[in-house]
């Protein structure tokens, strides 16, 4: 059912939740730190797990994850635009740092991704 791809959604995003508050509490920043990003790659995780035990999801609990996926961009979008981007570069050079290292990070990790994606689809 469709409903169990969205619980499994909300599942990681209460747990990314949890850690990215979790870690901003230890570094001393009141808020959310990755905690979307946690949850995204807990969910890659949660799904690579059980394609490798040969259970994957059906193909309703799939389309329960791809509606939110669908919502996902969108949101980010929205989100997006509410951030106060030149408060953040007056708050330091850490955002400036942090955007780039996370951009640069995953712009580098494109062909890492894309060699993966080949084998896989080789094999």
């Amino acid at each position: 059912m469709e409903i169990y791809g969205l619980g499994i959604v909300a599942l990681c995003m209460f747990v990314g939740s949890f850690i990215g508050m979790g870690l901003g509490n230890l570094l001393g920043i009141s808020g959310n730190v990755g905690g979307v990003g946690f949850a995204m790659l807990m969910l890659i995780l949660v799904t690579n797990h059980f394609e490798k035990k040969g259970k994957p999801f059906s193909k309703r609990t799939s389309n329960g994850i791809l509606l939110l996926s669908s919502l996902y961009i969108p949101i980010v979008v929205a989100m997006s635009a509410r951030q106060n981007v030149v408060a953040a570069f007056e708050g330091g050079a850490v955002a400036f740092l942090s955007g780039g290292v996370a951009t640069i990070g995953a712009l580098l990790l494109v062909p890492l991704i894309t060699k993966l994606t080949i084998k896989e689809n080789n094999e």
